[in-house]
């Protein structure tokens, strides 16, 4: 005879998540860049602001990381993307010889 099967795997297993521990601290929340600065609009030209929220590989940066609102998220998106157009910024990184 067959043992009955569990409904929810996760009901009996341990949880092993990302979840905070009693270990971990609390980090502190980050603010958004431009609004401290009060900034309307990112501007394209500017390759050292845009410089720093992209990676070494050419990547844009998540705002999770770099601690930006959506809003000027959106914004920075679209200036990263005008500066690669007009090859102010790389598309992608040299490669590593």
């Amino acid at each position: 005879m067959r043992p009955p099967l569990r409904r929810n795997p996760s009901d009996s297993a341990p949880r092993r998540g990302r979840g905070r521990g009693k270990n971990q601290q609390q980090r502190k929340k980050r603010t958004c860049r431009f609004c401290d600065a009060k900034e309307i609009y990112i501007d394209y030209k500017n390759e050292k602001r845009l410089s720093r929220t992209v990676s070494e590989q050419g990547r844009i940066i998540p705002r999770r990381i770099t601690g930006t609102c959506a809003k000027h998220q959106r914004q920075l998106t679209i200036a990263i993307k005008r500066a690669r157009h007009l090859a102010l910024l790389p598309f992608v990184a040299d490669a590593v010889s």
